[in-house]
């Protein structure tokens, strides 16, 4: 027998050991054994945090391996890696509008109070509700859906990058769980933890969690006037200007693409010739704001206030920001961007890959839903339709096969 073997299944008596001292001693036979002494020792700092064993052993019973679709999913992180246009074109459309504004008028009275109490713009709440879980659609999805102790001891355990921040919000999760504002099986989130319709992380929800509906728990999973009422807490706590604008969309004159990044008041962009498309002038020219253009200085650029960078505390991302304050918008009424984004060429707009879809769903190539987003539904039923007129059946989205179908 090699020394090698001999520390191993030393290791493995030992991790044995320790789960069994603290009640996680797996069930099954062919249960992660290092993943199970990482949980047993990590026990120790949860006690030094205060957490009994009771709530321990009930977040992990029955959890004897990694989560394996939390490691593939960090590694896929669209609003740092998609084009802006692709990016904003799947969150800011007909569809999300249009739920948008049946959601503004069934919760009229629980948004209405919460902009009163808070002054966060009610329809920057909807638009994250949006963006976070697509109105709470997401919730009923469980295949999307991981369970949170689970998930977070996962990157604590096997993401050396993510360990850190994983092991202080599993802490978090674990005093949720002790607190009694939601039962172990209902602890659901993303693949990082966030949680509830409006997508909290464990260390947020404690800051800002807030029990709208008085029922006496904060359930940001079952409660939609308390997952909002949360949002609204968080962006009040962190600055937001009640009564002004996330931004604006600007036509950028080639000689002030210089000024990218830099901040001005809108009185002095307007001096160096920024205008907004629509030809309305700005509010309040003492107003600070940056320019930024997120596609380069062909794209259109955006004069961003104050309130951009608040939402940022929601999500660190400039497309994840600037989805938010375009899809408010037009669930407002506000309309839509003036400019075109510099796709590249043949590529579809927003209202022709809502043109495409439709048209493929008439023809009686695709069932699914009209949402603008080309996934393996959309893409087979492309090729079929490809196939039949003589083109290159490659199951990509097209003008030239909008064209077609039009014809």
């Amino acid at each position: 027998m090699t020394q090698k073997y001999v520390h191993s299944l030393r290791g493995l008596a030992l991790a044995l050991v320790v789960a069994t001292a603290t009640g996680l001693a797996p069930h099954n036979a062919k249960a992660d054994a290092r993943f199970q002494k990482w949980i047993a020792d990590f026990y120790q700092t949860a006690a030094q945090s205060g957490i009994s064993k009771a709530t321990y052993q009930k977040a992990f019973s029955g959890v004897s391996d990694p989560d394996p679709t939390v490691l593939e999913k960090a590694t896929y992180q669209p609003e740092f890696t998609s084009k802006i246009w692709d990016y904003v074109d799947s969150r800011v459309n007909p569809y999300t509008v249009e739920i948008g504004r049946k959601m503004a008028a069934k919760y009229a009275k629980t948004l209405d109070a919460i902009q009163r109490q808070s002054g966060v713009d009610k329809s920057i709440l909807l638009a994250i509700w949006s963006m976070e879980s697509n109105y709470g659609a997401v919730l009923a999805k469980d295949e999307r859906l991981h369970y949170v102790p689970r998930a977070l001891a996962t990157l604590a355990y096997a993401d050396p990058k993510r360990a850190k921040y994983a092991k202080k919000q599993l802490i978090a999760a674990l005093k949720i769980l002790q607190n009694g504002d939601v039962p172990a099986k209902e602890m659901t989130g993303s693949w990082a933890g966030a949680m509830g319709h409006t997508q909290f992380i464990p260390t947020s929800y404690l800051l800002y969690a807030v029990d709208a509906d008085g029922n006496g728990h904060r359930d940001i999973w079952n409660s939609v006037p308390d997952a909002l009422a949360t949002s609204a807490n968080l962006l009040m706590k962190n600055g937001w200007d009640t009564g002004r604008t996330w931004g604006y969309e600007v036509a950028v004159p080639a000689s002030a693409a210089q000024h990218i990044g830099k901040t001005r008041t809108l009185a002095q962009w307007a001096a160096l010739g920024l205008k907004r498309p629509n030809g309305k002038p700005f509010k309040d020219g003492d107003t600070r704001a940056m320019l930024k253009m997120p596609a380069g200085s062909d794209g259109p650029g955006f004069l961003m206030t104050a309130n951009f960078f608040t939402i940022k505390n929601y999500n660190a991302s400039d497309s994840y920001a600037l989805a938010v304050g375009l899809l408010a918008d037009q669930i407002a009424g506000f309309g839509g961007m003036q400019q075109r984004w510099p796709r590249p060429e043949g590529s579809l707009d927003i209202t022709e890959k809502f043109e495409l879809q439709t048209r493929l769903k008439t023809l009686g190539y695709y069932s699914g839903d009209v949402d603008g987003n080309f996934g393996s539904g959309s893409k087979a039923a492309i090729a079929a339709v490809q196939e039949r007129i003589g083109m290159q059946p490659d199951g990509e989205p097209s003008l030239s096969l909008l064209h077609a179908l039009r014809r």
